[in-house]
């Protein structure tokens, strides 16, 4: 009789232990979820300030076709980006063509003089550090997660409960090279 008592006892440790081990995940892995949400919500205001910036230098620069179609090309690529991977080489592509941008910016005066160029410079540049936080947020996240997913004993339970490591965000291979200044 106490060894069927001990027995499920155990039993009910297990199941516990087991049911703790679920929840710790779950929360790991919307903890993830959440994290590439936040990513989204900073591309999303970045990808609605691009046209209302392009419009303003368009206004000043209307012969530099070619940078406009570049920055419209890559925003469009970046919104329908699926995925950390394929969002960082769409991002690459966008922040090269938004220096381009930056750089025909600096050969009007007046423009950069406008305050509605300065404001919108002001709210993308607030967007991108949110957004690089957003993305060590999510990294974080998914460093956590698989970890957790990883790490014995739960390696042993996560497979069959349903749960794989995630993706990191990674730049593309252009931005992870050194910058080179010249004057």
């Amino acid at each position: 009789m106490i060894g069927l008592i001990a027995v499920g006892a155990a039993i009910v440790l297990f199941l516990l232990y087991l049911i703790s081990l679920y929840n710790r995940l779950v929360r790991r892995r919307n903890q993830v979820d959440n994290a590439w949400g936040q990513i989204d919500v900073q591309l999303k205001r970045r990808y609605d300030l691009i046209p209302n910036l392009v419009e303003t230098v368009k206004g000043y620069a209307s012969h530099e076709r070619g940078i406009f179609d570049a920055v419209s090309e890559a925003r469009a690529r970046a919104v329908g980006a699926g995925g950390p991977q394929a969002a960082a080489e769409a991002d690459g592509m966008l922040s090269g063509a938004l220096k381009s941008l930056f750089a025909v910016a600096e050969a009007y005066p007046d423009l950069k003089a406008n305050t509605n160029f300065l404001s919108l410079q002001q709210e993308l540049a607030t967007t991108e550090d949110r957004a690089a936080y957003a993305r060590q947020y999510y990294n974080d996240a998914v460093l956590g997660f698989n970890n957790s997913v990883s790490t014995f004993p739960t390696v042993v339970f996560a497979a069959m409960l349903g749960f794989r490591s995630r993706e990191f965000f990674r730049a593309a291979g252009a931005e992870t090279a050194p910058v080179r200044v010249q004057f």
